[in-house]
């Protein structure tokens, strides 16, 4: 009896350890989505691109709160958006220009010969954030200088966005230039305020809407190509295909205050204590089944180390391992779960005065699982047993749901993933979640094909410029970016599907 014992245990294991390699070895073999083969690009010149991205910079196009640039201030935005004119002089005679009402948000028109074939939308934005003050000695080339310097550009808005929006103007240019006539037509919009909520993208979308304009697709900023990718430790393409949404709850607790002689038990910052402890320690479920998540991994697993992909292919098994180790990661932890941030605490105004209302902002930023509804249910379940916390949106009341998830099962995103193979050089393309926001969240009122993606390679230590010190990009990828823009255009330049 004892011997069968053994041998059906010993069988079961044989089993569980077969399915678990087969699964293994054939996780991630086909690639997600469609390819198609690239048109040639018009020649571009990367140091031309490289020094008109130089120039860009110089605008001091920043924007530090909603309802930027203030009556009066334009001059920057106007400054540029003359400059463009003056450059790219065959993009200009071959598209008309608007500039969408009451705001400083360019729309640019190619009009295509095929007016049964829906409209490519092509986004970026001219504002940049500010230089924290004091660091400004810390960077290799000034921050509004427009300097080249070892090939790279330095500057604000080198990366973000102003190098993406000089890549799709040197793209129209040299594709207005060599003669191209458009099938399908296609738009540009560059948003004035991207970095203060995006009212100008906002308020452009809804005049497209207002025409009747449904894209067949919209890009705009968001992934690129990375070399080592944090997830297999080699080149990996990104495309966004979602990003996150946003939400900001108010929780406050009201108590009698006193003297610090004095202090109960239970004071308001204790309370207030506990519940952000509770929503550290309970945070929003993590789901690896649904996309962009689960498409990501399938997409890079050929990549990863075995025992990596291994615990992704058998999440049946896994899932708790895999959770964990991603959590410990704030990236990763980004990726898979709503996150819960706290960010803003208030009190008392005196060291020995208690606090008759004590104050936290708690920034969640929602994930394609979720919804504003669903994260407040989890807060105030979390804390129910918080006596005297009320739990009210915060901020401005501003609360956005993450986007839809675009599918990867159409022409669009078989362009755009085969531009970012070409730019990584055979690298996998994965669709991926952004867990910023973008002018392009906008868009989903008019089409459901909306990507994030721009045709560069970049490495870590270059992402470190993101609203950082040193922002910069190479010259070798304005070239990329012109190309690959152009490519984007020209593939996509044909039926829909």
């Amino acid at each position: 009896m004892l011997k069968k014992l053994m041998l059906g245990v010993l069988g079961l294991v044989v089993l569980v350890v077969g399915i678990i390699l087969v699964r293994t070895f054939t996780y991630g073999g086909s690639p997600v989505g469609g390819r198609v083969e690239l048109p040639a690009a018009p020649e571009i010149s990367a140091e031309s691109a490289a020094e008109h991205l130089a120039e860009a910079i110089r605008f001091k196009t920043v924007t530090l709160s909603g309802g930027d640039p203030r009556p009066g201030q334009e001059g920057a935005w106007l400054s540029l958006q003359d400059w463009l004119v003056d450059t790219y002089p065959a993009a200009h005679a071959a598209m008309t220009r608007e500039t969408v009402p009451g705001t400083l948000t360019l729309l640019y028109t190619w009009k295509g010969s095929d007016p049964s074939l829906k409209p490519l939308l092509l986004m970026a934005h001219q504002d940049v954030v500010p230089v924290n003050i004091g660091t400004e000695d810390d960077w290799t080339g000034a921050p509004f200088a427009g300097e080249i310097i070892d090939g790279y550009v330095y500057g604000r808005g080198a990366i973000d966005d102003k190098g993406n929006l000089i890549g799709l103007m040197e793209a129209a240019e040299g594709l207005a230039a060599s003669g191209f006539q458009p099938k399908r037509t296609v738009m540009f919009m560059f948003g004035h305020d991207e970095e203060v909520l995006g009212s100008g993208a906002q308020a452009g979308i809804a005049l497209l809407k207002s025409r009747g304009v449904e894209p067949e697709m919209a890009l705009d900023e968001g992934f690129m190509v990375i070399d080592p990718s944090p997830i297999t430790g080699k080149s990996m393409a990104f495309v966004g295909v979602s990003e996150k949404g946003y939400i900001t709850l108010k929780l406050t607790v009201v108590a009698a205050g006193g003297h610090s002689s004095q202090p109960p038990r239970n004071s308001a910052d204790v309370a207030l204590s506990r519940a952000i402890v509770a929503l550290d320690e309970n945070q929003m479920p993590a789901d690896f089944s649904k996309p962009p998540v689960s498409e990501l991994f399938l997409a890079s697993g050929q990549d990863m180390p075995f025992m990596q992909r291994m615990a992704l292919a058998n999440l049946w098994l896994f899932q708790g391992a895999v959770e964990s180790s991603m959590a410990k990661v704030p990236a990763g932890n980004a990726m898979i779960r709503t996150t819960t941030a706290p960010t803003m605490l208030s009190g008392s105004a005196k060291e020995n005065v208690l606090p008759q209302r004590a104050m936290a902002m708690v920034n969640f930023r929602i994930h394609p699982n979720d919804t504003p509804e669903s994260v407040m249910a989890h807060v105030k379940e979390v804390t129910k047993d918080i006596e005297g916390l009320e739990i009210e949106i915060g901020g401005d009341g501003i609360s956005s749901p993450a986007s839809p998830v675009s599918p990867t099962d159409n022409r669009a995103y078989a362009v755009l993933a085969s531009v970012a193979a070409e730019v990584g050089n055979g690298a996998p393309v994965a669709p991926a979640l952004v867990i910023g926001a973008t002018d392009s969240r906008y868009a989903a009122a008019i089409t459901q094909n909306i990507y994030r993606f721009a045709p560069a390679l970049m490495s870590p230590e270059d992402l470190t410029g993101f609203h950082g010190t040193n922002e910069r990009i190479s010259v070798e990828n304005m070239a990329r970016l012109s190309k690959g823009y152009a490519q984007v255009i020209l593939g996509m330049d044909g039926p829909d599907s």
